[in-house]
């Protein structure tokens, strides 16, 4: 009897650990079935024998990163010292345990609120991107209120935390101090090994550690790698990453060349007409939102919350199949000025930030031009500020610059409408030619208006609806005062989106609806204007503006003259993990070693037929690998410029 009394205690801590940990797994569950239900929109046709796969696949990712958050707790209560059987030491263990578990609960439950703005769990380089904004506990705080269930789904499960976990155990029987090390030192030992295997996800000498990557093994799309994911374990995974892993898909240069080159070299013979340009980025303006571009949906009848943008598409040019080259406001300023798509992680945030590059304000200098960036919200936020620098412009014009502090929007910058005034009022003053770009924020997040323009735009389905109204009426007054320049018809204007927001229309919540956004050329009273049937992304906007105004000089940009009927169309963006190339009416997913799917997401809009099986994917295939080797390749050797 005394033997098994002694068993029992031996065994006690590790079965504590085991009944505490399994606790967390379930909590983990729940947390999952929360962040689904918060996001249901997301994830269209989403069937539960498909839904009970994703989950039972995560619980491997959970494992995992238990293992890893809490290591320590297990330590604690695993390590063979006779301290553990102190009161008072044990109370501090089960506050170490609420406190890890608490923090893996509250990340995921912050990630439920913060995945329909990225589509994918968040990783380490949020803290990059974020590193300059002063405003955080603010917007915290709001989308903590807006998304009230969440937060209460967060309290519940931390409650079910602390008051589910067992917090003693029984105290170790006397032994022989010997037999007492020996005995919980194995026990320490096979839990470490058993930890080994679950941060690596499974047993046997040919099971690789997981990554993030891994969670493709469980799903249809890569948007729905949120689902087998948990936050922590996306964190852990990046934070010493390495960003780039440069492919050998092509051995020599030549070969590589051959097939892709982000090298142009403009036609010399044409002639250079300075036009002034304005490159306008609208924050969240998702193609959706668009009436006049969606003529196709709702039986041509889609009204759309943009009735100035409506009018100005009617006397410009823009493409029926136009696609963002990533999802965060950080991903557009290079891809839009300086033709550098985000592949794998934003530009901004990569190691490689500093490289020289060559982008539109850079090469126009070059010209006798001269360039200002505009952005409303305070200096240095999201990069911007940096990044105009690096980009070659001369000036920036940010929140400190404007000055008057009664027009800031409480949370981001200052509002739409004033800053887009100011920014029309500043360039009467520019020297001719001049290159500006002015990036919008008052379709951001959290979604509101100036109290004068309250229920004054259609609200719609979301609260985004009406902030796009309020935007397009900055806009409107922005042109109205645009006009009243003499030089106003020799000023090429380009509107575009940093990337897509809210999507409820099935046609545009899938892989290939996420990324369409408008991509609109402007210059009044001109032959420029019509719908044209092909493709254009953003890394496709300098060259289009180089070619068209008879820029002469080779550069660097990973995009074509979009308004050249002879250069390839094609446009590709990097979602989840996977490269997507979108081709004539091709739409190809590949995750670095082969093609995981194709459709036509021209017939196919929401995606529903795989056709990988059914065509010829090779070419498609053999150019997105070109484009992926150039792109890291470039990128670690610092080649994104032409001497």
């Amino acid at each position: 009897m005394t033997n098994i009394k002694v068993v029992r205690a031996t065994l006690s801590p590790l079965w504590t650990v085991v009944y505490n940990l399994f606790l967390l797994l379930v909590i983990c569950t729940l947390s999952r079935l929360l962040f689904i239900g918060a996001n249901i929109t997301h994830f269209p046709a989403l069937t539960i024998s498909h839904l009970i796969e994703m989950c039972a696949g995560g619980i491997r990712f959970d494992i995992s990163a238990l293992m890893y958050v809490m290591g320590l707790y297990m330590l604690l209560l695993l390590i063979p010292l006779r301290v553990r059987q102190k009161e008072a030491y044990q109370q501090a263990v089960s506050i170490v345990y609420t406190l890890l578990g608490c923090l893996f609960v509250i990340a995921n439950s912050l990630d439920t609120m913060y995945f329909p703005f990225t589509g994918q769990r968040t990783t380490c380089a949020f803290f990059t991107e974020m590193e300059h904004e002063t405003n955080l506990t603010k917007i915290l705080l709001h989308a903590l209120w807006e998304n009230w269930f969440v937060t209460l789904g967060c309290l519940a499960l931390c409650a079910g935390l602390f008051f589910g976990h067992k917090r003693h155990y029984r105290a170790d029987m006397p032994m022989q101090k010997s037999l007492y090390y020996t005995l919980h030192a194995a026990i320490l030992l096979l839990v470490i090994y058993f930890a080994v295997i679950g941060i690596r996800g499974g047993f046997g000498a040919y099971t690789r550690p997981m990554n993030i990557s891994n969670a493709a093994q469980y799903t249809n799309k890569p948007s729905e790698t949120g689902i087998v994911l948990n936050t922590p374990f996306s964190l852990i995974q990046t934070i010493t990453a390495q960003t780039y892993i440069e492919p050998d898909y092509f051995k020599t240069e030549e070969e590589l060349d051959a097939v892709f080159t982000p090298v142009h070299q403009p036609d010399t013979t044409r002639l250079f007409k300075p036009l002034n340009i304005v490159v306008i980025i609208m924050e969240s303006f998702s193609k959706e939102y668009i009436g006049s571009l969606n003529t196709d949906l709702a039986d041509g009848h889609y009204k759309g919350y943009t009735p100035f943008l409506d009018s100005l598409i009617a006397e410009s040019y823009t493409w029926q199949h136009s696609f963002a080259n990533g999802v965060k406001s950080i991903d557009a300023m290079p891809s839009v000025l300086a033709g550098i798509p985000s592949l794998i992680q934003p530009y901004i945030t990569t190691p490689y930030a500093n490289n020289a590059i060559q982008s539109i304000a850079e090469r126009l200098k070059h010209k006798g031009y001269y360039s200002a960036f505009f952005h409303g919200a305070p200096n240095g936020s999201m990069g911007f500020q940096a990044f105009a620098r690096s980009a070659g412009f001369t000036d920036y014009y940010g929140m400190d610059e404007y000055g008057v502090k009664e027009d800031f929007d409480g949370t981001w910058a200052i509002w739409d409408e004033p800053f887009f005034q100011y920014f029309a009022s500043e360039m009467g003053h520019f020297p001719q030619p001049f290159f500006t770009a002015i990036f919008s924020a008052s379709s951001h997040h959290p979604f509101k208006v100036p109290e004068a323009y309250k229920d004054s735009f259609p609200t719609g389905t979301h609260p985004i609806h009406e902030c796009i109204g309020y935007s397009d009426y900055a806009l409107r007054r922005f042109f109205e005062k645009m006009q009243e320049y003499d030089w106003f018809d020799e000023t090429l204007f380009i509107i575009t989106a940093d990337h897509t927001n809210h999507l409820s229309d099935p046609n545009y919540t899938t892989d290939c609806g996420r990324y369409e956004i408008p991509i609109i050329f402007y210059l009044p009273h001109s032959a420029l204007r019509g719908m044209d049937q092909g493709i254009i992304q953003q890394t496709d906007i300098m060259p289009t503006i180089l070619d068209y105004i008879g820029y002469d000089k080779p550069y660097i940009a990973f995009g074509k003259n979009a308004l050249d009927s002879t250069s390839k169309e094609y446009a590709v963006n990097y979602n989840n993990g996977v490269y997507q190339l979108f081709e004539d009416s091709l739409m190809l997913q590949f995750d670095g070693k082969q093609t995981i799917a194709a459709y036509n997401y021209i017939k196919d809009r929401q995606l529903k037929y795989d056709i990988n099986n059914k065509c010829d994917t090779r070419e498609a295939e053999l150019f997105l690998k070109a484009y992926i080797q150039q792109y890291i390749s470039r990128m670690k050797t610092n080649r994104l410029f032409v001497e």
